[in-house]
């Protein structure tokens, strides 16, 4: 008989009563070690409600000043004890990691929470169709509403939005397929940029095009206004999107005899298509809610208002405009206001991912 007819029978698996092992020892049941993880996870968050509840302490007050500190020293313990001074430093990384995530997850749910709660209450066919002309800070929400904010906005958003996008994305492609020296500085201005304080941006159109020049209020200086604080956004996820895409398409294209542009055209900025998108909805998202430009360039209008040469309405301005009233009514119409911005930067957001899919799937 040949040894290979033995190795077979020789296979401590194959033998009666021998247990076949295994090529994944980190799956190998370990009662002790599930113990004590099970007693860390457990125990510190049994001995937090307790000592809360016990002691009336406030919830909050509880989770930081009790919870996580036995979470901490819980975690740190079992860590030690069952991989060492290496499995401390883990369990210390994952127990912030875990805890500041989920800290900041609870805040941005109970933030549109808050909103949503709120501003529903205001919600109606009138106030979504319907202009503020006639309308106080007292009079029923059964009168009056946030079309003409709604157009307002998009209008200048809208604006916004064709010259930053292609501004932003030439200043991308600029910073990843060029080898020139100014690209630094380039890089560095558009990082300044991000840091730049929006009442800022609103004040030098003002001072410079409404006082210096004498231009009226309109809706496209506020248009203006919103550029240098959507370009960062925009320049800096296109530039990261376009850096994603493996250099050996770009050589490929490149060796087939395309010209550079084309092969960015046709090879490089399809492959970046999603990242492109985000950068859209991204910067959008940065400048819709923004509240302080707009109040010193495009000032308040209670009609509706098409020319985006007039001063007109926006979302930001409408509630900034019935917060400050201390009226029950007021409040509902901001709150509604409020609402209204998370819907629309909701729609622009699934309507890009859909435009992104559907393009996929028809070239599949």
């Amino acid at each position: 008989m040949s040894p290979q007819q033995l190795r077979p029978s020789m296979d401590p698996g194959n033998l009666p009563g021998m247990p076949r092992p295994t090529t994944e020892p980190w799956r190998i049941p370990n009662p002790s070690r599930r113990l004590k993880v099970t007693l860390a996870s457990v125990l510190p968050m049994l001995v937090a409600v307790a000592l809360t509840f016990g002691f009336k302490i406030d919830p909050a007050v509880g989770l930081i000043l009790v919870f996580l500190p036995l979470q901490i020293i819980a975690s740190v313990w079992a860590g030690r004890n069952i991989y060492g001074r290496k499995g401390q430093d883990d369990a210390l990384l994952v127990i912030f990691t875990i805890f500041f995530s989920a800290f900041v997850g609870v805040l941005l749910v109970s933030v549109i929470w808050s909103v949503v709660e709120a501003g529903f209450k205001a919600l109606s066919w009138q106030y979504l169709t319907q202009n503020n002309v006639y309308i106080t800070a007292t009079t029923s929400l059964q009168y009056g509403g946030v079309a003409h904010a709604v157009l307002g906005t998009l209008m200048i958003v809208g604006l916004t939005t064709l010259i930053t996008v292609p501004l932003g994305i030439m200043v991308a492609v600029y910073l990843t397929e060029t080898r020139e020296k100014p690209r630094n500085a380039v890089r560095t201005l558009v990082q300044a940029m991000s840091g730049l304080p929006s009442v800022v941006s609103g004040l030098f159109v003002y001072s410079a095009l409404i006082v210096g020049l004498g231009l009226r209020y309109g809706g496209w200086l506020g248009s203006i206004a919103l550029i240098p604080l959507m370009l960062p956004t925009v320049t800096r996820v296109a530039e990261e999107a376009l850096r994603l895409v493996p250099q050996e398409l770009r050589n490929g294209a490149l060796a087939l005899g395309a010209p550079a542009y084309r092969a960015f055209l046709q090879v490089t900025m399809p492959a970046a298509k999603s990242g492109l998108i985000t950068a859209l909805i991204l910067g959008i998202a940065r400048v819709i809610g923004e509240t302080a430009p707009l109040l010193l360039t495009v000032n308040y209008a209670n009609n509706t208002v098409w020319n985006i040469g007039d001063p007109m309405a926006s979302l930001p301005t409408y509630l900034f405009q019935y917060i400050g009233n201390n009226y029950d009514t007021s409040l509902q119409r901001a709150w509604g206001a409020a609402l209204v911005v998370l819907i629309l930067v909701a729609i622009l957001f699934t309507a890009a991912r859909l435009v992104s899919r559907g393009k996929k799937a028809r070239k599949a």
